[in-house]
């Protein structure tokens, strides 16, 4: 009995050193690409604001929207914040314009928990 638990422990603990690895991997991958995208410099930059309802925690919602805008083609540079529940967008408007990023929010995940409401763009990068 005792064998079969420090077995089945030992396989947990191996899940999860392998899983937070891969975890680590993908975070500095996204990184990556979030600072290769900022090197290139918009032709027509805006900056769009919006608030968002829907999200329940700071690292599985907020950080997957924000993950999600950061590779979009055309934007610079995506900020979440939870507990201000709002966003805003560095982007190129020659690419993207504010509805893309609406959608982009409002289908992550099952597409019905997230939504978006008072967008504010114009303001120049």
């Amino acid at each position: 009995m005792k064998f079969s638990k420090l077995i089945i422990g030992f396989a947990l603990a191996a899940m999860l050193f392998v899983g937070c690895k891969k975890n680590e991997s993908k975070t500095a991958n996204a990184k990556d690409t979030a600072a290769k995208k900022e090197v290139a410099a918009a032709v027509k930059p805006e900056t769009a604001s919006f608030h968002i309802e829907g999200m329940t925690c700071a690292i599985g919602c907020a950080k997957t929207i924000e993950e999600k805008l950061s590779k979009m083609d055309g934007v610079q540079k995506a900020k979440v914040d939870f507990d201000k529940k709002e966003a805003t967008v560095n982007f190129d408007l020659d690419k993207l314009k504010s509805e893309d990023l609406v959608k982009a929010v409002e289908t992550t995940g099952d597409g019905k928990t997230y939504k978006v409401s008072d967008v504010k763009t114009g303001n120049k990068v």
